[in-house]
């Protein structure tokens, strides 16, 4: 008895083949597992972002007073002095650590605010350049800086006035190399070095004369 021989359009009536349908099923499974992964991918991201908008409750002695700001986690502490806490003598300058304009001082050793996260401050103390002062009388380095003549367009001025008034803090009586080496982290623009330099030297006598102040 001869086998019969299947049209081929019978073939497609009856639909897919075991193979065919074997292959269907398994690109389909292989879609659905891309998709889930996806998905999962998705919401990680989403929960990234939403921790990253989260705030968290910082503590930090500024200028000899506790405060306690509400801060995002990738908030500079550039951004939370000046726009959070109103110490606007904190300046804004490359925003990437190389002009030093944002100089401040936590725990007495100089820092870029704008390298530095706020939760990294927490529980120290940062000075800025409002705290130098006494009520409206000038600190030794502000002053040593008015005599001295050490600014031009002034916008670098108190990231300059913090790192000196860092040194100083950690070494009375600096030499010039001290000082070169204390100063090589800030940027004038207006070229005023020279004046700078000597501000520096005039603020030692200035604090020695004060007693340390």
């Amino acid at each position: 008895m001869k086998k019969r021989i299947e049209p081929e359009e019978d073939k497609i009536k009856r639909g897919l083949t075991r193979r065919q349908f074997l292959t269907t099923m398994g690109a389909g499974a292989a879609a659905v597992a891309v998709s889930g992964k996806q998905k999962a991918r998705a919401a990680e991201d989403a929960a990234q972002v939403k921790s990253a908008d989260e705030k968290t409750r910082v503590t930090l002695t500024l200028n000899g007073r506790r405060r306690r700001v509400m801060v995002e986690p990738r908030w500079s502490l550039l951004f939370v002095l000046r726009e959070r806490l109103g110490m606007t003598g904190t300046k804004v300058g490359c925003e990437r650590g190389e002009c030093g304009a944002c100089t401040v001082l936590i725990n007495d050793v100089p820092r870029y605010a704008c390298m530095t996260l706020a939760i990294e401050a927490e529980g120290t103390k940062v000075t800025t350049l409002e705290g130098l002062m006494k009520g409206e009388e000038l600190g030794p380095v502000q002053q040593a800086f008015a005599e001295e003549d050490a600014f031009q367009c002034g916008y670098c001025t108190p990231g300059q006035i913090m790192a000196i008034e860092g040194l100083l803090r950690a070494t009375p009586n600096p030499s010039s190399d001290q000082i070169s080496a204390a100063m090589a982290g800030n940027l004038c623009r207006c070229g005023t070095y020279t004046h700078i330099f000597k501000a520096a030297r005039r603020a030692a006598q200035l604090k020695q004369k004060a007693g340390g102040a």
